[in-house]
């Protein structure tokens, strides 16, 4: 069961976090490694009212993770069009744990990477069911233009 943060928080805003985390392909996954703080992408996907990640085997990220408290996080910064001005985030802590996806969720990820660091890329997959979800909205900020180092 989700758990909305204190406030004006009910099932239906957990319904619009999942719902644009599912629109939004890449993802950031935070852990505590050997007691620091670590982070890396990851691919994911929105399997009812869990998050399934695909991750590169050869990084051995997924199996440090399993069983293990950690932090999920994306947002629309990349996605936005020209005009767009309203960021999106979503943030959710929840239990990672090994998981083998279905030929639907397969499906639902699309092509995988050719290589990872120059590697084949070997996929393995989480699963999170979200604890704790937050849903932000940042209206009125320009996209970013891109700069050049002189």
């Amino acid at each position: 069961m989700l758990t909305a943060p204190p406030g004006p928080h009910d099932d239906y805003d957990e319904y619009r976090a999942l719902e644009l985390l599912a629109g939004l392909p890449y993802g950031r996954l935070s852990v505590s490694m050997r007691a620091l703080p670590f982070v890396t992408v990851a691919r994911h996907i929105v399997s009812g009212r869990s998050v399934v990640l695909r991750m590169h085997a050869g990084f051995g990220y997924a199996q440090a993770c399993d069983g293990n408290v950690v932090a999920y996080g994306a947002d629309n910064l990349s996605t936005r069009r020209e005009g767009d001005e309203d960021v999106r985030t979503v943030q959710f802590v929840g239990t990672a744990r090994l998981f083998t996806p279905s030929p639907a969720e397969l499906e639902l990820f699309g092509r995988a990477p050719r290589t990872a660091d120059d590697a084949p890329f070997v996929p393995e997959y989480l699963c999170i069911e979200p604890q704790f979800i937050t849903l932000h909205r940042l209206e009125g900020v320009p996209a970013r233009q891109v700069a050049h180092f002189a």
